[in-house]
This record gives C-alpha cells, sequence and structure tokens, in this order.
C-alpha cells in the first residue's frame, strides 16, 4: 500500500536454505546495496535468533521504483547463480496503524 507521499513501505521475510546460510546473507548484503539505484531505502534488517532467517523494513519513494527493483537484471544475475541455495522470500505490503 502506497501512503498520501507515494511511499511504499515493505516489510520481507527471508529464509535461508538450510546449509546455505551464509551464502544467503551474502546474497541478501549485495541485493539490499540494489535498492538505492530503484529509490529503495534499507529501514531495519534483522536477523533471526537461530540464524535461518531475516526480516527486512524497505521502503520505495513509489511503486514504480519497486517494480524496477524486482525486475533489476544484476539482482536476477545474483539468485541465478545462487541456485536453489537462493533463500525465499514473502513480501508484505504494511502501513502505520
Amino acid at each position: 500500500m502506497t501512503d498520501v507521499t507515494g511511499v511504499l513501505t515493505l516489510v520481507a521475510i527471508v529464509e535461508f536454505a538450510a546449509g546455505a546460510e551464509a551464502a544467503g546473507q551474502r546474497y541478501e548484503d549485495s541485493v539490499l546495496a540494489l535498492l538505492g539505484r530503484h529509490g529503495g531505502h534499507l529501514e531495519r534488517r534483522l536477523h533471526g535468533t537461530d540464524g535461518r532467517a531475516e526480516v527486512h523494513m524497505i521502503r520505495f519513494d513509489d511503486r514504480a521504483g519497486y517494480e524496477s527493483f524486482l525486475a533489476d537484471a544484476d539482482r536476477a544475475a545474483l539468485r541465478t547463480a545462487l541456485g536453489e541455495a537462493a533463500p525465499t522470500t514473502r513480501v508484505i505490503e504494511v502501513h502505520e496503524a
């Protein structure tokens, strides 16, 4: 959901493949570094106590920025390179209550 200023806020729940936690964290480091080119900003990054998951709070200046982030060729290449060790992610659009 975009707010009245057009800002889109997301929460991403990232789960790492068993045995590939370190590779998954490196992948997330690389992917999160791409946010800025699409008007995205990482607000918070929380690590699960078991090392198997992360939660990200991300804001985009607008929905178009999020869509261009999803279509980013560098992001796709990073995911392809990781193969089956790539994390799974659930994204939830959120707003202030």
